[in-house]
């Protein structure tokens, strides 16, 4: 095995991987959206992979002194279980403002994503009249693509909800900025290696995982909406500035 950095492994990509940048592109249905485009994508409908909401906030369950459960770290970021902080009682408030009686299914879903690494913007509608827009999956698969080797792995359309979820309970309109995406095996493992707390069965190489950060917006304060929704893990990281989202079981750290 070549035993350089993965850094510099990364940085010599020759040219079948250009090649094959350039196929993935024209396969996710044209270029990208800028930041403001009027346009949306509109194909066919996929089929959603996890349609049922997880359940509205429970406040025993999400006391402020809850731990992360001894499982957790199995398919997120290895991690220690720590205390949380309380949520913020305006997102409480926010949450229980949106969710009050059943669920309320918004006729249309736009998401505005950019991705740190690579520069690219990504603003469209993934879900209209009670259905996702396979083209627009398609482009969000592509963003949400391990940059490191350009692999593309379909995103889980739950995860694609917390993340809109998570802006109409923080009630803001900018662009959520994405550290990472999907991962690859390859990528995973390599990080593994060079990276503290990284795990092995990441739900990043499911597709069901992100971290993120919105300008403007504390990092505390992101964890504390996602865990209102209680929808999957959240993983709170105030040194890296960043929060973790996945649609596996209801956990936090």
């Amino acid at each position: 095995m070549n035993k350089a950095p993965f850094k510099n492994e990364m940085d010599n990509e020759d040219s079948s991987i250009t090649s094959r940048r350039k196929f993935l592109k024209q396969m996710a249905c044209g270029s990208l959206l800028a930041i403001g485009g009027s346009s949306v994508a509109s194909a066919a409908v996929r089929n959603v992979i996890y349609p049922a909401k997880r359940g509205q906030l429970n406040t025993q369950q999400f006391n402020p002194h809850i731990k992360a459960s001894h499982g957790s770290a199995r398919h997120g970021h290895t991690h220690s279980h720590i205390h949380s902080h309380p949520i913020d009682p305006q997102i409480i408030s926010r949450h229980a403002s949106l969710s009050s009686g059943n669920y309320y299914t918004p006729s249309h879903k736009t998401l505005c994503l950019e991705h740190e690494h690579t520069g690219d913007k990504l603003k469209l509608t993934y879900f209209e009249q009670g259905r996702y827009v396979h083209g627009a999956l398609q482009e969000i698969n592509f963003l949400m693509r391990d940059y490191h080797t350009d692999d593309v792995h379909p995103i889980d359309t739950a995860l694609l909800d917390q993340l809109f979820d998570l802006n109409e309970i923080l009630g803001i309109n900018k662009p959520i900025h994405i550290v990472s995406g999907y991962r690859s095996p390859f990528t995973n493992a390599q990080l593994r290696r060079n990276t503290p707390g990284v795990a092995e069965h990441s739900f990043h190489m499911q597709g069901r995982a992100i971290d993120i950060r919105i300008e403007g917006v504390q990092a505390r304060t992101i964890k504390d909406a996602a865990l209102s929704m209680a929808q999957g893990g959240v993983g709170y990281y105030p040194y890296n500035n960043f929060v973790h989202l996945d649609t596996g079981d209801i956990r936090t750290w």
